[in-house]
């Protein structure tokens, strides 16, 4: 770790998926290094290649481990969205039991790797109806799973969602203050609760700091009202100044830059760009220059 990262008083990552597919783990690592990121987030989204990884040999994972100290980029954090196909309050056992594989299998993957915090996302399910039984399951679930995360000490945390069950951080923190567990957190997307509250930035603001003290990363994702994806940074409806800033004042030092690699763009342009963007803000946040 160079001596200008341990002097920085936040740490910026960038999504994996923001990169091409085709690119190696060393490539990747690399983009992030040679565009300024800290780290670089893991997926383990619900396509088979990416769940695979939670059952690769140990020959993988040294060699990953190996390929963050050659580059100096960190992965401290997994989005783990294989959930939406194999939902924890599925009505089908097989689905359910699937899910839970993949959380206790992501949970020991990041012990293994070092990994501290691993973003869930805040579905009791995705592909089907949602009912107070699938609720009720999801809830059942989810406490076995922060007791699984506290025996390898890794944090979960809610990622606020696109969909009614979890689209703010008041109703991701019922959850965490019911469990009352170090283990399970908040892990925001500012873009979610943007489009929640219809773009009104002072609701956005009040909502992130009613999670003050359980906010432990934030996603910085644009978006547009309905939008949720692939919004250019600068073109979509969310204050980024105000997301920072309330956020940065909690006490939150770990923020990522969420957007999807497209074939269509010249995407290392638009990495650098991203960069560039949130990293001013980032730093006039910390100069304390953003109220």
């Amino acid at each position: 770790m160079t001596d200008e990262r341990v002097k920085k008083k936040y740490s910026f990552g960038i999504y994996e998926k923001a990169m091409p597919p085709w690119l190696d783990m060393g490539e990747k690592l690399q983009v992030a290094a040679r565009h300024g990121y800290d780290f670089m987030e893991l997926s383990i989204d619900e396509s088979d290649e990416k769940l695979a990884r939670l059952t690769t040999p140990a020959s993988w994972r040294r060699e990953l481990l190996g390929l963050v100290q050659d580059t100096g980029v960190a992965i401290p954090t997994i989005c783990l969205s294989g959930h939406r196909k194999y939902p924890l309050g599925s009505a089908a056992p097989a689905l359910r039991a699937r899910g839970m594989e993949i959380m206790e299998a992501a949970i020991r993957l990041a012990a293994e790797l070092g990994i501290r915090i691993i973003q869930i996302a805040g579905y009791d399910v995705y592909y089907e109806p949602s009912t107070p039984e699938t609720r009720a399951l999801f809830a059942e679930n989810l406490v076995r799973s922060v007791e699984y995360a506290a025996r390898f000490g890794v944090c979960l945390a809610f990622e606020t969602m696109e969909t009614a069950f979890m689209d703010n951080v008041e109703k991701a923190l019922k959850f965490v203050t019911s469990i009352d567990s170090p283990y399970l957190q908040l892990y925001p997307d500012v873009g979610n609760v943007t489009n929640t509250f219809r773009g009104n930035g002072p609701m956005v603001v009040q909502d992130l700091r009613r999670g003050k003290g359980h906010i432990v990363a934030v996603h910085l994702k644009e978006t547009e009202p309905g939008i949720f994806r692939e919004v250019p940074y600068g073109q979509g409806h969310v204050d980024f100044d105000a997301c920072i800033a309330e956020t940065a004042r909690q006490g939150v030092r770990i923020f990522t830059s969420e957007f999807w690699f497209s074939p269509d763009s010249d995407w290392d342009t638009e990495i650098g760009k991203a960069h560039a963007f949130l990293h001013r803000k980032l730093e006039r946040a910390f100069a304390g220059e953003l109220r």
